[in-house]
């Protein structure tokens, strides 16, 4: 670990000498994929349903107002307001229930995410896919999807970069994804601690351990932010996955 250039590469003292089975990451993972689909439908049933009919409701009053109601102006901002939230909350379902064979192809799945968050913002976007691409084990493959897009979510929204770059190399002993922008990098208390109330460095490096992968942040202020994830092929494409 080295802090000079606030550069980190997290690795759990005790990940070497218990990493977990096969058959316990592969239960692990299933848990949580069935966690996932269980919050994705909470949230769609519960939270955006009732954001959708509070919306109908308001557009109906709003509609019913005068022209020149002073009323009119502000309850069309908090509708346009709750619209967004919709549109952000089923991003987020989305995301949720990502775990299918369309995510096979991470390259072009990537590609989509700023499409899907709506992104208006001119940013130099792009995907780079280095070696011959392979097929991930699904367990694998959803979690480097969740990291990899966490990250350009908090790229996109919060770094004020004009260059965003996802790479995947696809190397003969390992599996890895670079994400790195140019924005104003991860204050250094954030870096070090995760910021309060926040799951985003935490969970991505409980996600890569989990798996048996190595997390690598590399932050510095007006200078970017680059993250490095590398699976080893031992366990990304690993026959066992498959077993009962």
């Amino acid at each position: 670990m080295r802090l000079d250039g606030l550069s980190l590469a997290y690795r759990s003292p005790y990940v070497s000498r218990l990493r977990p089975t096969f058959g316990e990451m592969r239960a692990r993972l299933e848990e949580r994929a069935a966690e996932r689909t269980r919050i994705a439908q909470d949230l769609h049933d519960t939270v955006l349903q009732g954001i959708v009919s509070a919306a109908m409701q308001l557009d109906v009053a709003v509609d019913q107002l005068p022209a020149n109601s002073p009323a009119k102006l502000p309850l069309s901002r908090v509708l346009e307001l709750m619209r967004r939230v919709m549109e952000e909350g089923r991003n987020a379902v989305r995301g949720l229930r990502s775990s299918n064979s369309d995510f096979d192809d991470l390259g072009q799945t990537f590609s989509r995410i700023p499409q899907d968050l709506g992104i208006e913002v001119q940013i130099d976007f792009r995907v780079i896919v280095l070696g011959s691409a392979r097929k991930l084990h699904p367990l694998i493959r959803d979690e480097v999807y969740h990291i990899g897009r966490e990250l350009l979510v908090n790229a996109f929204r919060h770094s004020r970069a004009s260059r965003i770059e996802v790479k995947l190399e696809y190397a003969p002993k390992l599996f890895r994804i670079v994400v790195r922008d140019d924005g104003c990098g991860i204050d250094p208390q954030v870096l070090r601690a995760g910021r309060e109330g926040h799951w985003g460095l935490t969970g991505m490096r409980e996600r890569a351990e989990r798996v048996g992968a190595r997390l690598k942040v590399w932050s510095r202020a007006a200078a970017g932010t680059e993250v490095a994830l590398s699976v080893p092929n031992s366990i990304a494409l690993n026959p066992e996955w498959s077993k009962n």
